[in-house]
């Protein structure tokens, strides 16, 4: 059947559009969100260098501890939490948001809302 898209490749599309807009730079570099079933991650990345600043997932013990399950909103909290507090220990303060092809919403929206609650600013 011609002109079937699978999930995977419309994630992809929206992740080219968004990116297309979205650049890091060395001032405001890229705060970037995987989300899977299991666990979410977001890392911050400069594009002109191609070089990950600070990266956190739920995986990480710090942000593990006390969590029944790590896919859920109380994991994005968390991992937005850390993920501000380590940036402003390597003094990044302002980045631009990248969803990675994914809707504002749940998981991505908790972990943005939590980064800017704990002090980055986008």
């Amino acid at each position: 059947m011609a002109g079937v898209i699978s999930r995977a490749q419309s994630r992809k599309r929206r992740q080219a559009r968004v990116r297309r807009k979205v650049v890091g730079t060395a001032a405001r570099p890229r705060l970037c969100v995987f989300r899977s079933a299991k666990h979410i991650y977001a890392q911050i990345i400069e594009d002109t260098t191609g070089t990950s600043l600070v990266s956190v997932s739920s995986q990480n013990q710090s942000v593990a501890d006390g969590l029944n399950y790590t896919g859920n909103v109380a994991a994005a909290k968390a991992v937005g939490e850390a993920i501000a507090k380590m940036a402003l220990e390597k003094d990044i303060k302002e980045v631009v948001f990248d969803r990675n092809g994914y809707v504002y919403h749940g998981r991505v929206k908790a972990l943005a809302d939590s980064a800017r609650e704990a002090g980055l600013v986008f």
